[in-house]
């Protein structure tokens, strides 16, 4: 590993040279353990902590198959699909390798009593399989964490449709966390030039997630002057999504839950903004009861920002805990569109609202190849910028899941894998100057 990471950083290693590196036999990568699937059983979701569960060991490289890439990670990220694989929610993820497993001989490499985590990268290509045209060992870049077999008709409209689609990283093996991953070369993208090696791996997977979400025809095809309540705005996926309106040219309403949230929304531009923590929003009277009238408070709080617009576009991902007042405050006609679901995967809402007023819900997950690589086109070209807050080392990854597991941090968390220090990376020192305060807008809150 000394080898090649001193051919990286030494920034002008030829491309031939990185192919004559070794590559080795071990590597160090954050795990969790199939034996300690349940080790959580009876507590409550907030009471698993992931720092009894991750493990940094060190595991065997896994054999290149074709279409297949093996990168040397500089810098990965923390994402809640790492946080649910460590508390094994909402199953073990040991449940999705098996079945991977069995698809083929190839895929059979996944199924291991141990998960190397991690969807999130930024590298340089140590090896390419048979059949990779696109890249070469000492390309710099990032991933997306789409991978797909596209061996049926479902997946060739949109990606995401494919009967095989998995997320890397979480549905499958060898993932980001770690000094080496195996990805499809189709996961692959440019590293943008101006940023640090944890500044690039922070934006993949929410940023192409928000983009699906909020811009694209198969989610909310967000248009100029929409109304677009943004829930959690400043948080690792909503930072993206406000970036998005505002980049559009929609009105980005951004909910977040402090002052000081609300202070880094107004750096990215906001204007319209509501503090839940000042409001005292309480959308469950209990358990099992949301207070209608708590709904109607958040939607007269809405059109006093506006000036008595409602939403044309709701940007969901908390779930049960606001996905009834999400579909009661979007106007008639609008769209509710949902991913993930931190705050519980059951959802309820008054149908009545729904389908009286003629709204849509629309799913989204992550995003296809296309959408993934427009994402990280805006994000090359200065137009989108990372929310890294902070970077941890690779030893410290435990901590940082937690972190993101308590919601203790702002915008994204980032690791350090194999760069030795952080600002590390930047060959774009001109663009990295124009846009320097939006690249800092998260860091150390």
């Amino acid at each position: 590993m000394k080898d090649i990471l001193d051919a990286i950083l030494a920034g002008d290693t030829p491309a031939e040279e990185f192919g004559r590196l070794e590559v080795p036999e071990h590597y160090r990568g954050i795990t969790v353990h199939a034996d300690e699937a349940g080790m959580f059983e009876g507590l409550p979701a907030k009471e698993k902590d992931p720092r009894k569960s991750l493990h940094l060991d060190d595991v065997p490289t896994p054999e290149l198959g074709p279409g297949e890439a093996l990168v040397a990670v500089m810098a990965s990220a923390i994402n809640y699909n790492t946080v649910w694989t460590s508390i094994f929610e909402p199953v073990s993820t040991f449940s999705f390798l098996k079945r991977y497993g069995k698809l083929s001989p190839l895929t059979a490499r996944h199924d291991l009593p141990y998960h190397v985590v991690g969807s999130d990268l930024a590298g340089v290509v140590l090896r390419t399989g048979p059949g990779v045209n696109a890249w070469k060992p000492g390309d710099e870049v990032v991933a997306h964490c789409l991978s797909v077999e596209l061996e049926s008709p479902d997946g060739h409209n949109d990606t995401m449709l494919d009967s095989e689609q998995r997320i890397w990283g979480f549905e499958t093996n060898f993932g980001g966390l770690a000094e080496i991953a195996l990805v499809k070369s189709n996961q692959l993208m440019p590293k943008a030039a101006h940023l640090t090696w944890e500044e690039a791996a922070s934006p993949g997977l929410v940023n192409s997630t928000a983009y699906r979400q909020l811009v694209s025809s198969n989610g909310a095809n967000m248009k100029q002057g929409d109304v677009v309540l943004v829930w959690g705005a400043s948080g690792g996926l909503g930072s993206y999504a406000t970036q998005f309106a505002l980049n559009g040219g929609a009105v980005p309403v951004c909910v977040v839950s402090s002052p000081e949230k609300a202070e880094i929304c107004r750096a990215m531009g906001a204007e319209l903004i509501i503090d839940r923590s000042a409001e005292g929003y309480k959308f469950w009277a209990d358990e099992h009861t949301q207070d209608q009238k708590e709904w109607k408070r958040l939607g007269a709080k809405i059109r006093e920002l506006t000036g008595g617009d409602d939403p044309d576009i709701v940007f969901e991902h908390p779930g049960r805990e606001t996905f009834g007042a999400s579909v009661f405050v979007a106007r008639k006609g609008g769209k509710i569109v949902t991913c993930a679901s931190t705050s519980g995967f059951m959802h309820e809402y008054d149908n009545r609202y729904l389908w009286m007023n003629l709204k849509s819900i629309i799913g989204s997950h992550f995003a296809n190849y296309r959408e993934a690589w427009e994402a990280n086109r805006l994000i090359a070209k200065g137009m989108i910028h990372p929310t890294l807050s902070r970077a941890y080392s690779l030893e410290e990854t435990a901590q940082a899941a937690y972190d993101v597991h308590q919601n203790l941090h702002q915008g994204k968390v980032g690791v350090l894998t194999l760069a030795p220090s952080e600002g590390l990376g930047v060959k774009n020192t001109e663009l990295r100057e124009k846009h320097l305060s939006e690249i800092n807008r998260f860091r150390n809150r």
